[in-house]
């Protein structure tokens, strides 16, 4: 009587087939999906970040989307040389790309929010909005809301794409500007709701807010409220945001 015995697959095969569904979920549409596969890579050592490295090299013809902007943040994050010289090679001026109509160099933030040093960053995304505004603003380092409405369409963009690709969709001007449409465009709810405001008290800077991804969707990046709600409109109703969103 002739007898067979079942072989189980090898550790190297299950490897492969756990790298290939990370891999195929990665393409999957639902953004917590896409996170919890860059994170479970992360997990799995080398061979997960070497995949990490294929798919954003892979992407690299692509307009940058929040998968990008967390791939890169989590090999920064990884303190390994090659890793980083992998990104300065292909990216030296960092994988999302900074048009301005000014002449304004965002490289500065966007290492910043790679890093995730979103305090630094907020400190920075309010100079170079400084530095928008022309020489007068930038030496009195806070805006008049005229000065926003001048703002040009590109710049504005650049920093909310920034904010938003690194910030896995919760930061952002335009972030900002939907929650204040779902709240009805109410001053008042708004600030409650991205923390700003406690009920009747305002959220003190810096040591109150919240300078990490716990915070709540649409807390960075600030603006100098507390000088009245003029700069703050100015921003949500530029014309840089597209209507009715």
């Amino acid at each position: 009587m002739s007898s067979f015995t079942a072989h189980s697959s090898s550790p190297a095969a299950s490897s492969g087939d756990a790298l290939e569904n990370l891999r195929q979920q990665l393409r999957a549409e639902s953004l917590k999906k896409q996170l919890s596969a860059i994170h479970e890579l992360v997990g799995i050592g080398d061979e997960g970040i070497e995949l990490l490295q294929q798919v954003l090299l892979e992407r690299q013809e692509q307009p940058p989307e929040i998968l990008d902007g967390k791939i890169v943040q989590v090999l920064h994050a990884t303190q390994k040389p090659e890793v980083h010289e992998f990104l300065q090679t292909h990216w030296p001026q960092g994988r999302v790309p900074m048009p301005s109509e000014c002449g304004i160099d965002y490289s500065a933030l966007q290492a910043l929010l790679v890093a995730q040093s979103f305090e630094a960053a907020d400190r920075l995304n309010m100079q170079k909005l400084c530095e928008l505004a022309g020489p007068d603003a930038a030496r009195r380092k806070w805006l008049y809301f005229t000065e926003v409405e001048q703002f040009p369409a590109t710049d504005l963009q650049t920093l909310d794409t920034l904010w938003r690709l690194y910030s896995e969709g919760k930061f952002g001007f335009s972030r900002q500007r939907e929650i204040w449409l779902g709240q009805g465009q109410n001053w008042d709810k708004l600030w409650t709701r991205i923390a700003w405001r406690n009920e009747t008290t305002w959220t003190r800077y810096p040591n109150e807010f919240i300078w990490d991804l716990s915070a709540p969707d649409g807390h960075l990046p600030l603006s100098n409220q507390l000088r009245g709600v003029r700069v703050m409109a100015s921003l949500l109703a530029h014309p840089a945001w597209p209507a009715g969103r």
